[in-house]
């Protein structure tokens, strides 16, 4: 019997520590190669997409914490800059999430009239909102901010610094440190956060705001399409919580978001370790059972949407993916399409024209549908069926909108 590649390389180790935890020989459970190093960079020409520099994935589960990590990951092949198209909050659906989720944490934490540092802001528009609800005065740090793509009229009380955070920026705290969608783009995540936590020796009331994707729900899902270089460092609820713990945090509460996609931990520094509880260790088991229903079931989830995709494309449905980002780029390159789908729809006008890092097709607007005439859409994330159904209808495009 054939093995496939998840079954061949189960019982691979290796000797890379766990960049959480420190505890050594890891299990590496999934393994894809040739990926393009970035899926939110996008290209100005389908020569530069295709030609992009690549790296491989080999997924490795460490069984103490829980952290799963790209054991190849290699931190050279990024390049980070205002090139980097990130941003979601073209989205109203996106927006909403991020207001009522700035809402909460005002309202339960009384972040008024507050300093808040955020570390890794991409765009800003999260701080910004933070700051425009709770009359807050903010600092934004990324290497990849465009300030003036925020109105100052929309955050008279935000700075930028186009830059990545380190010890050189320690100075900066305040009442809130923000860190949405960046610690999964950071391999030595414990450096990190310890980094994080020696800013606050003497700010011991500063609370700490984190935001990750869950791999529990990629896993169970065998969702393969948000898996993709860019993301080296994997987290559950428990893993993320013990990592916090073992930097000295005090962890307030942690809790799952935007349709179970997105993990939040409040916390704040606490004198010592904290000691996971009993709960996490049988949590601990039930992740390790995670990762082997994803090593037994992802080839087949890969087969089955690679076959209906080339069907859809024989019939002459002209399927196109929505969703111009870092589901879409994995979804085309891991399943290696070529012209099965021709082009990306993304209602973000900074990728319409570019192409995509990789395969090369071109991200075009929405209206470009009312022409081409697709029969079948790839919603590549399922929170905006609704608000995809609705553009369709209003551009008069009669297609099937099918989620992964």
């Amino acid at each position: 019997m054939t093995m496939t590649r998840n079954e061949a390389v189960l019982s691979e180790t290796t000797t890379s520590c766990c960049p959480s935890c420190g505890h050594g020989n890891l299990t590496v459970f999934h393994e894809v190669d040739d990926v393009p190093a970035h899926s939110c960079l996008l290209m100005p020409s389908r020569d530069e997409a295709i030609a992009y520099p690549r790296g491989n994935i080999r997924l490795a589960l460490c069984s103490q914490c829980g952290m799963i990590t790209n054991v190849c990951f290699d931190p050279s092949l990024h390049e980070y800059s205002p090139r980097y198209e990130e941003t979601q909050h073209f989205s109203a659906r996106f927006r909403q999430f991020a207001e009522d989720l700035a809402n909460r944490l005002i309202d339960t934490y009384d972040l008024r009239d507050k300093d808040i540092l955020e570390i890794g802001c991409g765009k800003g528009e999260f701080l910004a909102t933070l700051c425009r609800m709770g009359d807050n005065r903010g600092v934004g740090i990324d290497p990849g901010i465009i300030p003036e793509r925020i109105a100052s009229t929309e955050s008279p009380q935000v700075r930028f610094i186009q830059d990545f955070y380190g010890e050189n920026y320690s100075h900066l705290t305040g009442d809130l440190i923000c860190c949405r969608h960046t610690l999964e783009h950071i391999q030595p995540v414990r450096e990190f956060v310890k980094t994080i936590r020696r800013s606050l020796d003497n700010r011991r009331d500063t609370l700490v705001f984190f935001e990750v994707p869950d791999v529990t729900r990629v896993l169970r899902e065998s969702a393969f399409w948000d898996i993709y270089y860019e993301h080296c460092s994997y987290f559950s609820l428990d893993s993320l919580t013990r990592l916090f713990h073992a930097c000295r945090f005090q962890v307030l509460e942690a809790w799952r978001d935007f349709d179970g996609q997105y993990l939040c931990l409040m916390a704040r520094p606490c004198t010592g370790a904290v000691s996971a509880d009993t709960d996490l260790e049988q949590r601990l088991i039930d992740l390790c059972r995670d990762v082997e229903t994803f090593r037994t079931e992802c080839d087949t989830a890969m087969q089955q949407w690679k076959r209906r995709i080339e069907l859809w494309a024989a019939e002459g449905r002209r399927p196109v993916a929505w969703g111009g980002g870092s589901k879409c780029v994995a979804l085309l390159t891991t399943l290696h399409l070529d012209n099965a789908i021709e082009y990306v729809v993304d209602i973000n006008p900074h990728k319409q024209g570019e192409y995509v890092p990789g395969t090369g097709q071109q991200v075009v607007a929405p209206e470009f549908l009312q022409k081409y005439c697709p029969r079948t859409v790839i919603a590549m994330n399922p929170i905006y069926r609704r608000e995809i159904d609705r553009c369709l209808e209003q551009l008069g495009v009669e297609a099937d909108v099918v989620a992964v």
